[in-house]
């Protein structure tokens, strides 16, 4: 029996028999509907619009809706104008307006149409759920009209007056956007994000504030989060990481606009000290033009050098600091020889194509001078004390973490680190090993600690440099690689020297055994689980799938970032996963001006449908019945008084 205090809890909100049996009917019942239907998207990247319009469509499923509905009455090209009128409710009613085309019937159809569709993607949930997402000022008529039946004789006069009325007194525009908004609401019951959501893209700060709206998310950490995550904590080698990833990238929009970063200390610097030095090396690679901030090419290849060879100062710093990383042979700046322009790399002279460093004395290569000092405290200012980046910051540590284990499905960004014989791999922490669950379990304590310890902590300090490791280290498990080649892109002609050795993983995962021991390891059935996994962008142009092993697992990274789009031949996945089946919608570049569809396609059948009661949320609320059962087996029994008053 549950104990006596928790139970006499439970009766404030259930102070009778009547309240906690009514709440038990209603329980079973939610426990009889049909699973709400999850997505999950990888490597968003910075890429607003894309991944905003994929939100608006529920990546195709909204235009499939419409399909099934009405496509034995409406022309395909009414179809694609009723989808873009759910997506952009409020554009396109404007331009309506410009060419006086949302005359009365228009409103009057449209609005008959909008129902049907939302009540097709609202069967599944209890009326109370529907009604709880509905605009509060519409939320009486929307829930009529949801659940009047047009062909009723009786109620046919009254379905129509209602809308009548709707236009009647001008409201027509606000209840159709009401309408949409509902739709895609009610659309994607959960949304998973598998890592990355910043970088390379133009603004990752967009992309943030949609998900800090949107009713249920979570998020597996990439290591371009982490990356941010430790820019946020005031970690130096994050801040010049996020910095020249974004400037290399031209995403100056996302730094200033976005987040308000003065980039002018920077600048100045930068043009200072590499004014004769075409930088060529460092010409940031322009895939978005920037609105707000616009940037001279030459300066910004300047300031991307400039920050570059800070970051590798400090970076240089910490791996002296942690020796326990096994990092000393990154630590490249010192491996120069200044007289001779050449760099030892695992052993190995190379040439340097860009010898021209003033910043770097030959004779204590990661001594910062004044002015790169006093550089990087006005700009880690700028992080730590930034209300819309912690804002963020703070929502990706409240709605994120390592891993998920989620309805037999095991969520996370990188790797599990594996051995080549397949055994996990340990990474030695704070005097310890860790390996596997354990290893993801301690890392997730360790970056809390980066940023909830206290400030002048050693293990705040400690946790801070680890997260530039968890960014770049060999056994970090959202990298997944043996180690980092930025130096060697940057001053080394030979492209054998780029390469970056994949961690075992990626190898042995595509095997199902593997994959069934990696789910065992977490806890989850072999029968039924999957792993769902980003960070490696699915080629499916040289004929690589996103389903491996069996069906085991799920990689689901396509190149949502333009990036990438050039290597995989699409633009990412989203993973759908409904009481029925699961799919994938493979993306199309996005193009704001033309209809961008993703195709659907189902990629495994369940073997009986999914209901409430076979899920996470279902074991939950089975709990609650239970002990819902129990307070009323007490107030039978005299141990907990009614409150009928």
């Amino acid at each position: 029996m549950r104990d006596l205090a928790y139970l006499k809890l439970m009766a404030r909100e259930y102070p009778t028999i009547k309240a906690a049996s009514s709440e038990i009917i209603n329980l079973t019942a939610i426990q009889g509907l049909p699973k709400g239907t999850e997505y999950f998207f990888s490597d968003l990247h910075g890429e607003h619009e894309a991944f905003i319009h994929l939100l608006k469509s529920a990546s195709g499923i909204i235009r499939e809706k419409i399909t099934e509905t009405f496509s034995h009455i409406m022309p395909e090209k009414e179809e694609v104008e009723l989808a873009n009128l759910i997506y952009y409710p409020e554009k396109v009613l404007s331009q309506l307006e410009c060419i006086n085309a949302a005359d009365d019937e228009w409103q009057r159809v449209t609005i008959y149409r909008l129902v049907q569709i939302c009540k097709v993607v609202s069967s599944k949930y209890t009326r109370s759920k529907v009604r709880k997402k509905m605009p509060a000022e519409f939320a009486y008529v929307i829930d009529e009209l949801l659940h009047v039946d047009y062909n009723d004789d009786n109620k046919r006069v009254y379905y129509s007056e209602i809308i009548r009325s709707i236009i009647d007194i001008q409201v027509g525009d606000k209840f159709i956007v009401a309408l949409c908004e509902l739709i895609q609401n009610l659309t994607i019951d959960c949304l998973h994000i598998i890592g990355d959501i910043f970088d390379r893209g133009p603004r990752a700060d967009m992309i943030m504030n949609e998900l800090l709206q949107f009713h249920d998310v979570d998020i597996q950490w990439g290591n371009h989060d982490i990356s941010w995550m430790g820019a946020a904590t005031g970690n130096l080698a994050c801040i010049c990481n996020v910095l020249r990833i974004a400037i290399s990238y031209n995403s100056f929009d996302v730094l200033e606009d976005g987040y308000g970063i003065n980039l002018r200390p920077l600048s100045m610097f930068a043009a200072k000290v590499y004014r004769e030095d075409p930088c060529e090396r460092f010409i940031p690679q322009i895939l978005d033009e920037n609105i707000y901030d616009a940037v001279d090419p030459g300066l910004a290849a300047k300031m991307h050098k400039a920050i570059a060879i800070i970051q590798f100062k400090v970076e240089g710093q910490i791996i002296k600091r942690h020796p326990e990383y096994g990092m000393n042979d990154r630590i490249l700046l010192e491996a120069i020889d200044f007289q001779r322009g050449v760099v030892t790399v695992e052993g190995k002279e190379y040439p340097m194509v860009d010898t021209y460093l003033p910043t770097v004395d030959p004779k204590d290569p990661l001594k910062l001078n004044k002015e790169e000092e006093e550089l990087l405290r006005t700009l880690q200012l700028s992080f730590l004390h930034n209300e819309l980046l912690h804002k963020h910051v703070r929502f990706l540590y409240s709605h994120g973490s390592m891993y998920k284990c989620y309805n037999s499905n095991l969520l996370y960004h990188g790797c599990i680190p594996m051995k080549e014989d397949g055994s996990f791999e340990e990474l030695q922490i704070d005097d310890q090993s860790y390996c596997g669950k354990a290893l993801m379990d301690y890392l997730d304590k360790k970056v809390q600690n980066a940023y909830f310890m206290p400030e002048n902590s050693p293990e705040c300090a400690d946790a801070r440099d680890f997260m530039w490791y968890l960014w770049c280290g060999a056994k970090s498990p959202v990298y997944g690689k043996g180690k980092m080649t930025t130096f060697e892109h940057y001053f080394i002609e030979d492209p054998q020297t780029y390469k970056e050795p994949m961690n075992p993983y990626y190898r042995l995962s595509v095997k199902e055994e593997y994959c069934n021991k990696i789910l065992e390891e977490f806890g989850l059935p072999k029968e039924g689980s999957h792993i769902i996994n980003g960070h490696v962008p699915v080629k499916i142009k040289e004929g690589e799938s996103p389903v491996k092993a069996g069906g085991k697992l799920f990689l689901i990274d396509g190149g949502l970032s333009k990036a990438y789009q050039s290597k995989t031949g699409i633009a990412g996945y989203t993973l759908i996963y409904n009481s029925n089946h699961l799919a994938l919608a493979e993306h199309k570049p996005f193009n704001p001006d033309e209809e961008s569809t993703p195709r659907v396609s189902v990629v495994e059948n369940v073997k009986s449908r999914v209901m409430v009661a076979d899920t996470d949320k279902g074991a939950e609320l089975a709990e609650r019945i239970a002990d819902l059962k129990e307070l009323v087996a007490a107030y039978r029994d005299g141990i907990i008084k009614e409150n009928v008053d």
